[in-house]
């Protein structure tokens, strides 16, 4: 199970890497759960195809830095780097560029993520959206 469920880990961050909703989407559980940096949970395979296709909308290259992979079973642990441009407008600034370390954690049932868990230091993504509110 372990290299299988590393597998599908895998094909989730390169789906993100490509901003591909639909792939996401065919990788998750019906009842898959989110859970970001902040500890908020969204539920449900539906909302998080609303919820990746607003997250590519603010940061169209988002993407993820694979550094270390350790799995255990169902559970994988990915440490790396995330990153993208903030995109108010859909206008791509330099200014607007932040990256940070990141670790997830994916649980993954019959081939499939059942919970994406996101740990990492979004103070600088939160920053830039706070002064483009305020031009």
């Amino acid at each position: 199970m372990q290299d299988s469920a590393e597998t599908v880990a895998r094909a989730f961050v390169d789906a993100i890497n490509r901003q591909d909703v639909e792939a996401l989407c065919a990788l998750m559980t019906p009842g898959h759960r989110f859970i970001d940096a902040l500890g908020q949970v969204v539920e449900g395979r539906e909302k998080m195809r609303v919820g990746w296709k607003g997250y590519f909308g603010m940061v169209p290259d988002y993407t993820i830095a694979i550094e270390e992979v350790h799995g255990d079973g169902a559970v994988v642990v990915i440490l790396g780097e995330a990153g993208g441009t903030y995109a108010p407008g859909s206008q791509l600034l330099p200014e607007n560029r932040w990256k940070t370390p990141v670790a997830l954690l994916a649980r993954v049932e019959d081939m499939k993520v059942a919970e994406w868990r996101a740990y990492a230091d979004n103070e600088s993504m939160r920053r830039l959206m706070a002064i483009a509110g305020q031009r």
